[in-house]
């Protein structure tokens, strides 16, 4: 379908479910039936949970809704950059911002967090977060601080008693030497859980915590760690750390979550990184896949180049994910694409064709990826979304 024909099928609610069934080989999810998994190829079907489709829709509703932007840790921690996104936020649909708080590298971007001090993890790119997030707050934006947890280049060779091994007993590297903590070691969960509490008093809303899973970059054949380890192991294990994390984190009145593989929401099995989408969204308040078109293999939903057809790849990856989880369909919020790699370069019809594709499918919530901070703005005006995504969006204050 071209995204001329999609412009005019969003003016008209009712007409865009049964041309864009027509155009995707897909049905529209019909009010009052629960949905039928488009699992394809050689696949088996997922047995689809029974629930109807009106009691889904307004569990969604019952959700806080986030339109939000992912942003580094010099972008919003810099109060001459902050500044700039804002104002650009303030002619936007957004209401969310996802701060990077510690990366993939192991650095920690704010201060107070005593382990980092130990280990030498700490750089001072956010060396204000209660004012950082004053700032947020005072524009009326929802704060969610990112954590990535067990991928990690400091904290293993610091300490290799946390890392995951190989047989010989040294540090186990991915394809591009990047190391890794070892997912079962409670002084693990508690080290990233003290850079969670430190954000959480600094005043978010919302921990997310990201590469909650084992390595999957290399022979992990040659990976060992502290406990036996299995996909049963592996899935039980993360589920037990975000029900630790819930009880570390409850004084503090913080919403949890997961940043998953967008692939998750479509396999039968943990993809050998422990992550089951189940597990997940019984143990956290949210969970966010991350369904970048570009990331998805050729012929995945039957599509020879799923980062063309933006709008399918949702469309079908978010059918997968209400057939798996019922109710809980309602935690999911997936970050979207905006960014290019590969061909097509995207731009607004492509991010617009991804948020169409999620709010078909019942849901409101969503977080732009762009790694600089670059963002589609022209997809993200109240104008452009009214024509394109919600006829009937206005803007709205929070409700805390």
């Amino acid at each position: 379908m071209t995204y001329a024909l999609l412009f005019l099928l969003l003016a008209q609610p009712g007409l865009l479910a049964a041309q864009v069934a027509q155009s995707s080989g897909t049905p529209a999810i019909p009010a009052g039936q629960q949905l039928l998994s488009t699992a394809t190829g050689n696949k088996p079907p997922v047995i689809p949970v029974t629930v109807s489709t009106e009691a889904v829709r307004q569990k969604v509703l019952s959700e806080k809704t986030v339109r939000g932007i992912h942003l580094t840790c010099w972008g919003a921690g810099s109060t001459k950059n902050r500044r700039s996104i804002i104002a650009r936020i303030k002619q936007s649909v957004v209401n969310t911002v996802v701060v990077a708080v510690k990366e993939t590298d192991g650095k920690i971007y704010i201060p107070g967090v005593e382990r980092a001090a130990e280990l030498g993890s700490y750089e001072a790119a956010i060396p204000d977060p209660e004012g950082m997030v004053g700032d947020f707050k005072a524009a009326e934006l929802y704060t969610v601080a990112r954590i990535v947890m067990f991928k990690d280049n400091i904290a293993p060779k610091k300490r290799k008693d946390l890392a995951v091994r190989t047989p010989e007993g040294d540090l186990w590297r991915s394809h591009n030497g990047a190391t890794w903590t070892d997912p079962y070691s409670r002084e693990v969960w508690d080290y990233n859980l003290e850079v969670a509490i430190r954000a959480a008093k600094a005043g978010f809303d919302e921990i997310q915590f990201d590469y909650v899973r084992y390595p999957s970059e290399g022979n992990t054949a040659r990976c060992r760690y502290s406990k036996p380890h299995n996909s049963k192991t592996a899935m039980a294990n993360l589920g037990d750390f975000f029900k630790y994390a819930r009880e570390k984190l409850k004084p503090y009145n913080v919403k949890i979550s997961a940043d998953v593989f967008g692939l998750t929401t479509t396999v039968k099995d943990d993809m050998g990184i422990g992550q089951d989408l189940k597990v997940l969204v019984e143990n956290a308040d949210y969970v966010y896949p991350m369904m970048y078109p570009s990331h998805y293999y050729t012929g995945e939903y039957g599509l020879k180049n799923p980062n063309s057809q933006p709008y399918k790849v949702i469309d079908h990856g978010l059918k997968d994910a209400y057939s798996k989880l019922g109710l809980n369909y309602s935690k999911i919020r997936p970050y979207l694409q905006d960014f290019s790699l590969g061909k097509p370069r995207y731009g607004p019809a492509e991010v617009r064709a991804q948020m169409a594709a999620l709010r078909r499918n019942m849901l409101e919530s969503w977080i732009l990826w762009n790694a600089g901070n670059r963002y589609t703005w022209d997809a993200l005006t109240p104008q452009y979304y009214r024509a394109f995504i919600d006829p009937d969006y206005k803007s709205e204050k929070l409700v805390r």
